[in-house]
């Protein structure tokens, strides 16, 4: 296991929330790029290839990790913040869209984390990230979002990000919880994850919720979202005027005046 950097944090907001993580001298943060909102001086920005973990050793290590990465639709770099000061450092990771921050202590739950793709924000350098195919065949054939996941592992700080409310739940030994696989922020490692059919056909061609629906099943920490982006793009794409969308509710009767004096 590589040496974790122990990191000091802070987020800040309420709906748009940023993390602010405190380095010490010689201490690094490791994110996706693109994630970073602002950083102090002396801390030194360098975009790596494959995961940015200690375990990428050698140029074979960072193709494995690069390629892990490109199996989840990440980038195939990671960019690492590095304080080269003398003193304490900050660097601050912004959410991409209206949601909550989750702080994991990695240490304090057995040193391992299965999140959703898209959900992971930054960590303390020394978090591995790599990937958790689920082996069963329902979950291969139908998972769409939750098929392949990002597996954390050390024993640092990882952060992640749920879209609008944040709901934490702790599941016993056999118990179960029936979820739409976008709404799957994490879990432990020893929750089972499994694809089921929701059955009916009525359920299947009306109820708008898919044909699938992810089992989980305890004892394990679970982390769900309330909104996905998957779900957020797919309203908004729907509303867009120029796919055909409406707009509704505007108060205002110059809304569609203000519109075609603009140009739209």
């Amino acid at each position: 296991m590589p040496d974790m950097h122990v990191v000091d944090f802070k987020v800040y907001g309420d709906d748009m929330q940023f993390v602010e993580v405190e380095l010490d001298p010689g201490e690094a943060a490791v994110a996706e790029a693109g994630g970073m909102m602002y950083m102090d001086d002396q801390v030194e920005m360098e975009t790596v290839f494959g995961t940015g973990s200690d375990t990428d050793s050698g140029l074979l290590g960072k193709l494995v990790g690069a390629g892990k990465r490109l199996l989840t639709g990440e980038s195939l770099f990671m960019t690492i913040f590095a304080n080269k000061g003398s003193g304490k450092r900050r660097v601050a990771f912004g959410a991409p869209y209206p949601g909550k921050i989750v702080p994991v202590d990695l240490s304090s739950i057995g040193g391992e984390l299965i999140a959703q793709k898209d959900s992971f924000l930054c960590a303390a350098k020394g978090v591995s990230i790599g990937i958790a195919f689920q082996k069963k065949i329902g979950a291969g054939l139908f998972g769409g979002e939750g098929f392949i996941m990002q597996r954390l592992e050390g024993d640092g700080m990882a952060f992640v990000h749920a879209g609008g409310t944040l709901y934490e739940r702790e599941l016993q030994s056999g118990e179960v919880l029936r979820v739409d696989t976008g709404c799957i922020v994490a879990f432990q490692p020893t929750v089972d994850y499994d694809i089921k059919f929701i059955g009916g056909i009525k359920s299947a061609l009306f109820g708008g919720e898919g044909l699938f629906f992810a089992t989980l099943r305890g004892p394990g920490r679970v982390w769900l979202q309330s909104l996905p982006f998957s779900r957020l793009a797919d309203r908004i794409f729907a509303a867009a005027p120029s796919k055909g969308g409406k707009s509704k509710g505007e108060g205002s009767v110059l809304g569609g005046l203000g519109r075609i004096l603009d140009g739209d």
